[in-house]
């Protein structure tokens, strides 16, 4: 998919599942983003305020390590939770917390109905609306991760995907950039917080795609965002502005492929066969990623008036 040839449109979908969702649609049909809002219920921006106020004051607690405060998505401070592959690890693990102090911190805002409501949110987004294929692998491949790796602690209940950042602003305003340790065709939910007024920042720019998506305090959108440039209008002085970021990092899914293994410790013991069955899987790779994005007329055939 080469985004800058890409052909889009947007539909308005299931107000069953949110107040006000939209999909993003290739000219090819498929669905590769998901204005997904927010829940269609009351307690909703009750349930995303007091979580705000709980990131709130966590950044106020926290301590941060320069790697948490020096990095390639902007001038915040962001924290990660959850569990991911790399960095020459020999296999998958828990993301650093940088303390006993920081651990206790961020397992307060996991343990929030806030958040707790929000991942189920994703999981249905993806799962019954836009995303199916994408979800059952993520499942799928979750579940063996912890088969194979008991000890590993599953962080986020039933979410399907394995890790979460936290940028803790309180001027969240990302730079452009694409999440390259992301699965390429794979998903990333933002969410964003805070006080600021969505009508003059805060917007979410797509810079492959030509739009500038109106992104209010307590919604959330799904993007590839190892394919797609991101970043965000600048929020006035004074405003407040958070997001949460849920993932699944690649290298869990090449771990797996591989077998349990790391890429150096495949081409280490692999025998010939296996390294041509890999070489032709990888060729085959971004055709197989592409017939993963939901057809839009097969939404539409599913959720239509029997």
């Amino acid at each position: 998919m080469e985004s800058e040839h890409l052909f889009f449109t947007a539909f308005k979908v299931f107000r069953f599942l949110s107040r006000d969702s939209y999909a993003l649609v290739d000219r090819e049909g498929r669905v590769i983003g998901v204005l997904a809002g927010t829940l269609c219920d009351g307690k909703w921006d009750i349930h995303m305020n007091e979580l705000e106020e709980v990131i709130r004051k966590a950044r106020e607690t926290m301590s941060f390590s320069k790697k948490q405060k020096e990095h390639f998505r902007g001038e915040f401070p962001s924290v990660s939770v959850g569990n991911s592959f790399g960095g020459g690890s020999k296999r998958p693990g828990t993301m650093a917390f940088y303390g006993k102090a920081n651990r206790l911190i961020l397992m307060s805002i996991l343990a929030t109905t806030g958040f707790q409501r929000l991942i189920g949110f994703t999981n249905c987004t993806l799962s019954l609306a836009f995303a199916a294929n994408t979800f059952g692998l993520y499942r799928d491949d979750l579940n063996a991760l912890f088969a194979a790796h008991p000890k590993l602690v599953r962080w986020f209940g039933n979410s399907v995907l394995a890790g979460c950042s936290f940028n803790m602003g309180p001027y969240t305003v990302t730079w452009p950039h694409t999440n390259k340790h992301n699965l390429a065709f794979g998903w990333c939910a933002i969410t964003a917080l805070g006080n600021f007024n969505p009508d003059r920042g805060g917007h979410l720019i797509l810079w492959d795609l030509g739009l500038i998506i109106r992104f209010p305090p307590g919604s959330t959108i799904l993007i590839p965002s190892a394919l797609l440039t991101h970043s965000n209008i600048p929020i006035s002085q004074g405003e407040v502005r958070y997001s949460i970021v849920q993932y699944s990092s690649s290298g869990i899914f090449r771990w797996l492929y591989n077998g349990l293994k790391s890429d150096k410790e495949f081409e280490e013991t692999a025998s010939p066969e296996q390294k041509r069955k890999r070489d032709d899987d990888r060729k085959a790779r971004w055709g197989n990623g592409l017939r993963m994005f939901s057809l839009w007329n097969d939404i539409c055939r599913c959720n239509s008036p029997k």
